[in-house]
Formats: C-alpha cells, structure tokens, sequence
C-alpha cells in the first residue's frame, strides 16, 4: 500500500537585474496588508507619547514661530505682504509631510527585516506604507493652517486648486528618493536618514498595534 504524499510549493525569491518592473497589479493585491502597514505605522508613532497626534502641529508650529521671529523679525525677510507666521507655516506643512515621508521610508526595509524575512509580499509595500503614514500628520497641520488663515482673514486663491498636486507630487518625490536610500541602507548603514524627533522611530516588533 503506498500513499502519495502532496508537498506545499516552495519560492525562490532572488535579486532582479536591470530594470524591474513595478508590478502594479501584485501591489493591488496586497492593498490590504499596505492598509494595515499604515495604520501600524500610525498607531506605533504615537503609542507612547504624551501628546499624541499634537506632534503632527508642534513641529511645524514651533518651526513657524522660530522663522517668524529671526527672518520675519529681525533678518525682515520679506513675505509678499502675507503675515510671516501663515507665510512659513503654509511652507513648513508639505515639507513636514516630505522630510517625515523620506525619513521613514529611507530605514523602512531595515526596521521591517523580521517581517520580510518571515513571508512573502511585494517589498514595495513597506516604503509605501512608511510615505503614506505621512499624510495623517499633513492632514491634521492642513486643518490648522486653515483655522490661520481664517483668523488673519485670508481668504484662498485660485491657485489653492494646485494643491491635490502639490501633496501628490511631495508623496512620489519622497518615495522615489526613499526607495534608494532604502536598498542602499540594507547594506551601507551610512546612508541612514535619523528622524527628528525620537517618537518617530518605528518597530516592527509592534505588532499588537496592527488592527484587529
């Protein structure tokens, strides 16, 4: 009497060469484990603070204060005639969002290495995730330079239709140049971009962040 047994299929995963395609219809596929990644992100960046999400409006709003008193002040760097603190603080946002984008995504292999080297998903993902994070935080410092705006009685142009354009292109900006820091980081820990500050160091080993 024999019995067949049926084995699980094995992969071998090895190192492209040349151009590599993107392979956007297997990123499509893990569009939900890319969700999840986000979200643990968020949720591990502000786990232990006691601020929490208030970091997201610190940062830039004491940036605004301090180029609000050395160059509006006392260098009198001009500000085309809009209030200094709305003139820094509408530039200091999106550069927020792209510096914390490319700070994450430039260490993201290297913080996730025990989940890469435990199952198979598109590598792609992990810095995506690390940029996309960022927006929660330009979300909640958008809302506030509104609520600026609103008390210097400033009232939006044309030209704020531009901004779906602009938040797009810092997104892919931080993500193009995050991607190769982030292959050169694996093996040349020279290139390692520190955050900030330290509640933006993210572990991989949180795992009981991730929703459940």
């Amino acid at each position: 009497m024999t019995t067949l047994a049926t084995s699980a299929p094995s992969y071998q995963i090895e190192p492209s060469k040349g151009w590599v395609a993107l392979r956007l219809r297997e990123l499509w596929s893990y569009r939900e484990l890319l969700y999840f990644l986000t979200w643990r992100d968020i949720k591990v960046r502000y786990k232990q603070t006691a601020l929490g999400s208030l970091w997201a409006v610190l940062q830039p709003l004491l940036t605004m204060v301090v180029f609000s008193l050395f160059f509006g002040r006392l260098a009198k760097v001009p500000s085309d005639g809009i209030p200094y603190p709305i003139f820094s603080f509408a530039a200091l946002v999106p550069w927020t969002m792209f510096a914390y984008g490319l700070t994450q995504s430039s260490t993201s292999l290297v913080t996730s290495a025990n989940l890469i080297k435990k199952i198979y998903f598109p590598r792609l993902v992990i810095p995506i995730a690390s940029v996309l994070s960022a927006l929660v935080d330009f979300t909640i410092a958008f809302v506030v330079l509104l609520v600026m705006m609103a008390v210097y009685h400033i009232t939006p142009t044309m030209n704020a239709l531009w901004l779906p354009a602009l938040v797009l292109l810092a997104l892919v900006t931080s993500l193009g140049v995050g991607l190769w820091l982030c292959a050169l980081n694996v093996q040349y820990r020279d290139v390692e971009i520190r955050p900030a500050l330290p509640d933006t160091i993210l572990d991989v080993r949180h795992t009981d962040c991730l929703p459940k």
